[in-house]
């Protein structure tokens, strides 16, 4: 894939990376909300119902687009001030713990992995590469989600936005986990799913692999995403991958965290 131009959280012009550049691999970043799951289903069922018991919007419940536009993909302090900018902080922020511990709940019987993610993180894995999970969850929805996936033990690192001094759109979250691993962002690859997520990686360095889980293609393109996939079984990803593959077989692979 040739370069292309994309625009950076700072409002500046820069090339859009592509995947075949990035050999040899060293690390493998990850969202978790609809990068790993298809977690927005239960994130609205969790909103609409809550705001509905506080009477937003006159008793009219949320839509699917009114999700996809206030709340998805973005960090709680901003949904917050979105969705309730007269509101006292201390009163949103307990409607949002109130609407996680719902999420929390209803996650074990409803959260399934996006198709194919296991055979991607095999492969990650069986090449030794470095790995995160980078999300603007709370860490408590952040773990169990990994949890119920099964991935504990495939991640080195998790970055939470909130705990960094940015969440995104911002690269701060991402320029953590490089840092955490030791990585270079000339060779490590993100996964997102939102606008929000696929900025703070561009803004970070590094190509981006846009999973188009409830998100439109068009916004993901224009946030600067290298490659658009449905799932991990698409055979974009693995022609990419097998490109790498031929640069890693040609010549000696980076140091290994296992």
């Amino acid at each position: 894939m040739g370069r292309d131009m994309s625009i950076s959280t700072n409002g500046q012009t820069s090339e859009r990376k592509s995947l075949s550049e990035l050999a040899p691999l060293e690390a493998a970043l990850f969202d978790i909300d609809g990068t790993l799951c298809d977690s927005d289903p239960i994130h609205f069922h969790a909103f609409r119902e809550l705001l509905l018991e506080v009477g937003y919007n006159n008793g009219v419940p949320i839509t699917e687009d009114d999700f996809v536009e206030k709340i998805s993909g973005k960090h709680n302090d901003d949904i917050g001030k979105t969705l309730f900018p007269d509101w006292d902080p201390d009163k949103a922020a307990k409607f949002l713990d109130d609407k996680e511990t719902m999420f929390r709940s209803l996650v074990p019987q409803w959260l399934k992995a996006v198709s194919g993610l296991h055979k991607l993180c095999k492969w990650v894995k069986d090449r030794g590469l470095k790995r995160a999970a980078v999300t603007n969850a709370p860490r408590p929805n952040a773990e169990l989600m990994i949890s119920i996936l099964g991935l504990t033990d495939f991640f080195h690192v998790l970055v939470v936005g909130s705990e960094c001094e940015r969440a995104k759109p911002f690269p701060d979250p991402y320029l953590r986990a490089l840092k955490e691993l030791n990585a270079s962002p000339e060779h490590t690859v993100v996964f997102e799913d939102s606008v929000s997520g696929i900025k703070a990686g561009v803004a970070a360095g590094m190509p981006v692999v846009g999973l188009t889980t409830r998100n439109p293609e068009k916004l993901l393109m224009d946030a600067g995403a290298s490659l658009l996939i449905k799932d991990y079984e698409n055979p974009k990803l693995w022609a990419a991958l097998e490109e790498i593959e031929k640069f890693l077989k040609r010549n000696e692979p980076f140091a290994q965290l296992n």
